[in-house]
């Protein structure tokens, strides 16, 4: 069994590299958790393991993870029904746009037009598989 994936991202690059990871993962809006007092988003979702797909392995396997950002000030959605918990998105990429320094906005897209945007103090994700 290949060993448990585990990345921080503190940039921009090192968002890109989050971003690659988590490309095609699929999330259910009820394992979206906004902790506002904490100023943390954690997402389950379940990610490709591309690390295996690039070995030449035929069948795709999914992998549990966890994504987490810190020190959010605040998250908006665009087209997450949140009535329907169980609803099924497909997450196409993560980006991040730098504000005043070093803060800025990260916003994950998701197949068929949804997306949150999280406005951050400053960039920290962290994603780890479970």
């Amino acid at each position: 069994m290949a060993p448990q994936l585990k990345l921080i991202a503190l940039d921009e690059d090192d968002l890109a590299v989050i971003s690659t990871h988590v490309q095609d993962a699929r999330v259910r809006i009820c394992d979206i958790i906004w902790r506002q007092g904490d100023k943390r988003l954690v997402i389950g979702m379940s990610r490709l393991d591309w690390e295996q797909t690039l070995a030449g392995e035929t069948a795709p396997r999914r992998l549990a993870a966890a994504l987490r950002f810190d020190r959010v000030l605040s998250l908006k959605s665009r087209n997450i029904d949140l009535a329907a918990p169980q609803t099924l998105l497909e997450l196409v990429g993560i980006e991040f746009s730098a504000d005043t320094a070093p803060g800025g906005s990260a916003l994950l897209l998701f197949s068929g037009g949804a997306a949150l945007r999280l406005d951050v103090e400053c960039l920290e994700c962290e994603l780890t598989d479970l």
